[in-house]
């Protein structure tokens, strides 16, 4: 049985209640290297720059940043290389902050639109680029996003995921969204070429200190710092099950 997908109406919650307890965001940016006021999760800000450059993105183009979330990620790639920005997500909350954080960064060039990881509901063959942060592993069908993102990529686009992968995907100790996360198989099967997954251990290295802060919090009642600590104590059951990874490919001509 697939894992049950989480709903729009879940994430609208939990960015709700992230947004309300500005705590979480303090830890996430100071272990992340992100400045105050920031929304973003655990990729770490100075890999900003190798997604841009594995993208090929040029001054004019288009990136569609999918399952965009507060959307910090597709608009610092953006502004790093110059071009307009299109985010993608189904929770009508984390759309309402990303725009937020669009004004705040400065990239008028960025538009929101509410959408699947499965179904964009852009045109085909639209966009330059397309980035999908820590959010690949979601759908209950995962060929069906990568074949969406190879549908909306120009001939010649380049495509830029992270994620986890588990060192055995029989482990039993993983849940089963992270046990069938494959993203070169993923890749391939849709048809893209120049397919890479490249082992990124220190963004691990980050993220683990991220959670054990997390996980000695006294997190009380508090909804957003409950979450975030039950979060953490889980990912550091996982830590040294899972690779830390970026897939890049391209959309052949």
């Amino acid at each position: 049985m697939p894992p049950k997908p989480l709903s729009a109406e879940y994430f609208d919650g939990w960015y709700a209640n992230q947004a309300a307890m500005p705590t979480v965001a303090e830890i996430m940016n100071r272990h992340m290297g992100f400045p105050p006021g920031t929304r973003a999760g655990v990729i770490a800000v100075g890999a900003i720059p190798e997604l841009a450059e594995e993208l090929r993105l040029r001054r004019g183009s288009a990136l569609l940043d999918l399952a965009c979330g507060r959307g910090a990620y597709g608009l610092l790639v953006a502004k790093h290389a110059g071009t307009a920005l299109i985010g993608v997500d189904f929770s009508a909350q984390a759309l309402s902050e990303a725009r937020e954080q669009a004004a705040r960064t400065g990239v008028s060039n960025a538009s929101f639109r509410v959408g699947e990881l499965t179904a964009t509901g852009l045109p085909d063959a639209s966009v330059d680029a397309v980035l999908c942060t820590d959010a690949i592993q979601f759908p209950d069908e995962p060929a069906v996003a990568y074949e969406e993102i190879r549908r909306v990529l120009k001939p010649g686009g380049r495509v830029a995921l992270t994620c986890w992968e588990p060192f055995d995907r029989a482990d039993e100790r993983l849940s089963p969204r992270l046990r069938r996360t494959d993203l070169a198989a993923g890749l391939r099967q849709a048809g893209f070429t120049d397919v890479e997954v490249r082992d990124r251990p220190s963004w691990l290295a980050r993220e683990q200190a991220l959670w054990e802060e997390a996980a000695a919090l006294d997190p009380g009642d508090d909804p957003a710092l409950r979450s975030f600590h039950e979060e953490a104590v889980r990912s550091l059951q996982w830590a040294t099950l899972l690779r830390r990874v970026l897939a890049v490919a391209t959309n052949p001509r």
